[in-house]
């Protein structure tokens, strides 16, 4: 992102791990003059505040279940990042119309606001769960791609917004992550693991922060952006981490992969190789500009997944190549 002089910012669902380093980013880049964060937990936000203590932030209490709300926030506002979502997948299952008012609705409610307030970048941030899903927060995850891209269809010849994805793995050291379990389940000398044949992808925060300013600066409009990340067996890392503990196989969980995918053999036809990023380009390109037309292709049917060999790590490299 080029940060041109009195950039206005905005991030629904700023208390989070992921919103919380995003701000903190913004702040140490040139020319953003204001860094509004957006959510509901007015206990989070004061404890926020504190920490940041920086006159350039500013807090909303809201919902993206209420769109005249997000109206309001979005007024001066020139980039938008949307992170706020229901995630946790065992509770969605359980509260399916909880998630859908907010990953999908909310997600609606966003697009709309952005283009009512003549925002002109909208970034939706998204998750492997959503190629491909087996569970529900992947299905409202998947639908709020869509409607992400879709949105761009909207924007009409005197607009100006843009909206995009990016879509990534499994944050290392964000709330609920493996890393956490495996601190708080250490002392026992027993870590859980679902299945010793189960892949993820990996990827650090500040890699996280760092894919999003890179595809804000060069977003079109409709890309989806996948960081390029380390993939490694669960066990593989667990022992890596904490040698001296036991697994204990208990069973995959409900809604749960052995291996995710983050690219699959009908995107990869029209996914480009940007350099630290891979940039899947839109079906429908009546309202594109060609922004991705100096990027290579990559190759045709490749599989982007954690349990490609081209991006599994070796046991041995695990610690040092995910700097643990």
């Amino acid at each position: 992102m080029s940060a041109k002089k009195g950039k206005a910012v905005l991030v629904t669902g700023g208390t989070g791990t992921f919103g919380k380093a995003m701000i903190r980013r913004f702040l140490a880049t040139k020319g953003i003059s204001k860094v509004v964060v957006l959510s509901r937990d007015e206990y989070k936000q004061s404890e926020m505040q504190r920490e940041f203590n920086d006159p350039r932030l500013r807090f909303l209490l809201g919902d993206v279940r209420n769109r005249l709300r997000l109206v309001r926030a979005f007024n001066h506002i020139d980039i938008v990042i949307h992170a706020a979502a229901l995630k946790q997948v065992p509770a969605l299952e359980y509260n399916p119309a909880e998630a859908v008012d907010t990953n999908i609705e909310g997600t609606r409610n966003v697009i709309e606001a952005a283009l009512e307030c003549d925002v002109e970048k909208v970034l939706l941030i998204s998750t492997d769960k959503a190629v491909q899903p087996i569970n529900l927060y992947g299905a409202t995850k998947m639908c709020a791609e869509r409607l992400a891209i879709a949105g761009n269809v909207y924007r009409g010849a005197h607009k100006r917004t843009r909206l995009s994805v990016i879509r990534y793995g499994n944050v290392l050291g964000s709330r609920g992550s493996i890393m956490e379990l495996i601190e708080k389940k250490r002392a026992s000398g027993v870590l859980p693991l679902t299945d010793e044949r189960m892949t993820r992808f990996w990827i650090h925060i500040d890699t996280v922060t760092g894919a999003v300013i890179e595809a804000l600066r060069i977003m079109g409009s409709g890309e989806i952006f996948v960081p390029k990340m380390h993939a490694a067996k669960v066990k593989d890392l667990m022992k890596a981490v904490a040698p001296e503990c036991k697994l204990k196989v208990v069973g995959v969980r409900p809604g749960e992969k052995l291996h995710e995918t983050l690219i699959t053999e009908h995107e990869a036809l029209r996914t480009r190789d940007a350099g630290k990023l891979f940039v899947i380009e839109p079906e429908f390109i009546e309202w594109s500009r060609s922004a991705m037309k100096k990027y290579p292709r990559i190759k045709a049917g490749a599989i982007y997944s954690s349990d490609n060999p081209k991006y599994l790590l070796p046991a041995k490299k695990i610690l040092k190549e995910l700097k643990l």
